[in-house]
């Protein structure tokens, strides 16, 4: 049997069957018969009748007929009509809970469709995924957009296109039953849950790691019939999808290396750019007069930075910087750009800017972040991108510092570290700091973490990733073991040098 939603949503019941009373809800019909004076309807049936009672004079042969079904505990009626019942009779329709359809147009055709649609569900779903199929090969499932309106007109039930983290791009509305199950694992997937079924089918790229994009349909409890049509027509979607994907993927590819090259001519060609180089750095955007400030971001291994390139710019943007971003193979190089000479203080507040937008990529990268210092004209841009190089991949040593560094902070903190990497200063070091436990154990971390972040329980709490009320219990317990007073400049210090000399 199926549930009459399903037949309402048959291909030529659509727009010319409607509902003239009662509710077609939780009904389910599992063959049709045209009911005449001397056939009675019976349980589970579609019941049909050639002629209008309602039409012939008088409605009392329709409340007949609508009595008649309700015993016999018939799913619906159907009426060769779309004339809206008397008010009299849509109250019995629901005081009887019988639905009452109406239908215009070729009444053996609809009759027809319907029963092999109970007859043979197999066949409906065949055509229904041929449909897809039909209309992917025909081009109305070009773009995301087109091939969600294809999929859902074919199932009738809501269908989006989800990004690799389950934010929704386009389709149906977000809403509870359109979620990944589990967005860690790419396979598909189908989750039931009170209202419905959750399908969902991951995007694959050959050659590329992780999900590119999810398909997910939504099928409610009373359309539990497509669910397995509407698993076939994701899998041919999710095909669809692939290739449109690759085809991006290939546009994508081809400018990330062009950007490449031209980083190259920009580093090679230093003050004495060509006007050629110029105006092919004007034509991309790239500023290379001005004053540079370097950013290098290392990424871990299979990390798609091409494929990220767009989240990373994001990333940064949301903070306020815009930057020139550009894929490596070990993550993304770029700048930003001011006419004059930045000063100080906004050098500290473009460095908290690009600490925020790390902190963002961080989670589905574990990149490492380096910042160079202002460096003037076009060859400033070579010399500020190999600072931050240098700083990043010392930051992807400092955990405590969250993995980003800053190369005004790298010179001070390496001049430090110099200083107390003596066979003296060591031992003292070990014997200040040895009531707090071993070096790499969560008091003498969270004291390197505050002071580094010059005893902001904030700073600290976002960079081991804990909660402030944890950071203000460490510390205060590091001052009752150690008897110090960290807000006492001498003792700050000592302790600041012992944590470098031995968490480094």
């Amino acid at each position: 049997m199926l549930p009459l939603a399903s037949l309402l949503d048959l291909p030529g019941w659509r727009g010319r069957v409607r509902v003239l009373g009662g509710s077609p809800t939780g009904r389910r019909v599992g063959s049709v018969v045209l009911v005449t004076d001397r056939v009675e309807p019976r349980v589970g049936v579609l019941v049909a009748t050639a002629s209008d009672p309602a039409a012939e004079g008088s409605a009392w042969r329709l409340d007949a007929l609508l009595r008649r079904a309700a015993d016999a505990g018939a799913g619906a009626v159907l009426l060769p009509t779309t004339t809206d019942l008397p008010a009299p009779t849509r109250l019995l329709c629901s005081r009887l809970e019988v639905c009452v359809l109406g239908s215009e147009g070729s009444f053996l055709e609809l009759l027809t469709e319907a029963a092999v649609a109970l007859a043979a569900p197999e066949v409906v779903r065949a055509r229904t995924v041929l449909r897809v199929h039909t209309g992917l090969a025909s081009g109305r499932g070009d773009g995301p957009a087109r091939l969600v309106t294809l999929v859902a007109e074919a199932l009738g039930v809501p269908v989006a296109v989800l990004d690799r983290g389950g934010q929704h791009l386009e389709g149906s509305p977000q809403e509870a039953g359109l979620a990944i199950p589990r967005p860690g694992e790419a396979v598909p997937q189908r989750a039931v849950l009170a209202g419905g079924t959750t399908l969902a089918q991951p995007v694959l790229l050959p050659g590329i790691p992780g999900v590119q994009r999810w398909l997910v349909a939504w099928v409610p409890n009373e359309r539990d019939d497509v669910g397995e049509t509407a698993a076939d027509c994701l899998v041919a979607g999710a095909v669809a999808l692939a290739g449109r994907l690759a085809m991006d993927r290939l546009v994508l590819e081809r400018d990330a290396r062009a950007r490449t090259a031209l980083l190259a001519d920009v580093l090679r060609g230093g003050d004495d750019a060509s006007a050629l180089l110029r105006r092919r750095a004007a034509a991309t955007g790239w500023p290379l007069d001005g004053w540079h400030v370097g950013v290098h971001v290392s990424t871990g291994d299979g990390v798609d930075n091409a494929g990220l390139r767009a989240d990373a710019l994001a990333a940064f943007a949301a903070t306020g910087t815009e930057l020139v971003l550009v894929e490596q193979d070990s993550g993304w190089t770029g700048w930003w750009t001011a006419p004059r000479e930045p000063s100080a203080e906004q050098v500290r507040t473009l460095a908290a800017s690009l600490r925020a937008g790390h902190r963002e990529l961080q989670g589905s990268t574990g990149c490492a972040t380096g910042v160079g210092r202002p460096h003037p004209g076009p060859g400033g841009i070579a010399a500020t991108l190999a600072e931050a190089s240098d700083a990043a991949r010392l930051a992807g040593n400092r955990p405590e510092r969250g993995r980003f560094l800053h190369v005004d902070q790298l010179g001070v903190a390496q001049t430090l570290l110099a200083w107390t990497r003596t066979n003296t200063f060591e031992p003292a070091a070990q014997s200040l700091l040895a009531p707090l436990g071993a070096p790499d154990g969560e008091l003498v971390r969270t004291l390197a973490a505050y002071l580094d972040a010059e005893s902001s329980v904030t700073e600290t709490a976002a960079v081991l990733g804990v909660h402030r009320n944890t950071v203000a219990a460490r510390t205060a317990r590091v001052e009752q073991l150690l008897h110090v007073d960290l807000g006492d400049p001498d003792q700050r210090l000592a302790l600041h040098l012992a944590c470098r000399a031995l968490t480094t």
